[in-house]
């Protein structure tokens, strides 16, 4: 499952950033994002090549349904918010904060599953079918190195 974490958070994040790049004037920023796409797409390559079985039968979204693309950048970041605020709690002293922030990471888990369920419900993430996970990652990993 990590390789699909992986895989899912590193195409999402590619495409983003294809996306925005010709809208970066300062050209330092404009070339860290050349870097960081030129990394992904490598990352991404290297990583496709440990699914063992190209996919058959992808769910095909049309061009103008974005649905699957802005959903999926919603539970990555309310994944990502989990994660966060569980290393901070372990790194807090002060007990008020410590309250502040159970209550904020109850919220991010609680946007996760609405957020999962609203996926899973549209079949947008096949959460319970690894085959079709796996298989889901290689079609978007590969529309992300095409972009």
């Amino acid at each position: 499952m990590e390789m699909h974490e992986l895989t899912a958070f590193q195409t999402n994040y590619l495409m983003k950033f294809k996306m925005c790049l010709g809208d970066i004037k300062d050209s330092e920023l404009h070339a860290l994002y050349t870097e960081a796409i030129q990394g992904l797409e490598q990352n991404l390559k290297e990583l496709l090549q440990f699914f063992p079985e190209a996919p058959v039968g992808m769910r095909n979204l049309s061009e103008a349904d974005m649905t699957a693309f802005y959903a999926a950048q919603l539970l990555i970041f309310a994944k990502t918010s989990v994660r966060n605020y569980a290393i901070a709690i372990t790194e807090t002293a002060t007990p008020r904060l410590r309250d502040t922030l159970k209550k904020q990471l109850n919220n991010a888990i609680d946007l996760h599953a609405k957020v999962f369920h609203f996926m899973h419900a549209r079949s947008l993430y096949p959460a319970y079918n690894l085959k079709q996970l796996l298989t889901n990652d290689v079609k978007n990993a590969n529309k992300a190195l095409s972009m």
